[in-house]
């Protein structure tokens, strides 16, 4: 492959539970790099796409490619990662499999504020480190699950990991998001911290097709 191995990642159903959404919901185009038209990465990286996206497995995953989206978005960036409510999609021309990237990452958080902040963020952050628990020790990396708050009011989180990571990597990576939990969504009736190798959401109402 020229003169260096382009790696892709295509996470189907990286939220594969959430209801599927046409837009993304976020983007990062690398300046780590160019190439330039009819350049072998260009090619390279059409092929990779297209291979990808037939190959990914059908079995408990949505099927689909965004390989055009995050072409017109970072046309000629050698490294580029693009995430949607159902899936995340990754290339780079550098070994990146199996390495925890929070380097990529992204908050989004609810406007509105909860009215017992600090009760409210104990639970938070104690049900996403229970999920958190849950996810690394299962094969698919991947937990949901639910909380009661007050009354009959519940929490409702999931956790998960790109499934090229170890699961003490998993596990890390997990941590390492939950604690920017401040920063993303002191107070707030539901967030998501969304990195390159691992995510999570919160909510105060149910956004799974099912738990």
């Amino acid at each position: 492959m020229s003169s260096s191995t382009l790696y892709l990642l295509l996470t189907l159903a990286f939220f594969f539970q959430t209801a599927l959404g046409t837009d993304p919901l976020f983007h990062f185009c690398s300046d780590s790099g160019n190439f330039s038209t009819y350049n072998p990465y260009e090619h390279n990286l059409h092929k990779l796409t297209a291979f990808l996206s037939i190959q990914a497995p059908p079995s408990g995953f949505g099927m689909g490619s965004i390989g055009t989206e995050i072409r017109k978005r970072c046309p000629y960036n050698k490294d580029a990662i693009i995430w949607y409510d159902n899936c995340l999609f990754k290339y780079s021309n550098q070994d990146f499999f199996g390495h925890i990237d929070n380097g990529n990452m992204f908050f989004m958080w609810n406007l509105n504020n909860v009215s017992e902040p600090q009760t409210f963020n104990h639970k938070t952050k104690q049900l996403l480190t229970e999920l958190a628990n849950e996810a690394y020790a299962n094969p698919k990396l991947y937990a949901a699950g639910e909380t009661e708050l007050y009354g009959s009011e519940k929490l409702y989180g999931l956790t998960q990991c790109t499934k090229d990571l170890s699961a003490s990597d998993c596990n890390k990576c997990l941590d390492d998001i939950i604690n920017e939990l401040p920063s993303c969504c002191d107070g707030k009736q539901g967030g998501r911290v969304v990195g390159g190798s691992c995510n999570f959401r919160y909510e105060i109402y149910p956004f799974l097709n099912s738990l």
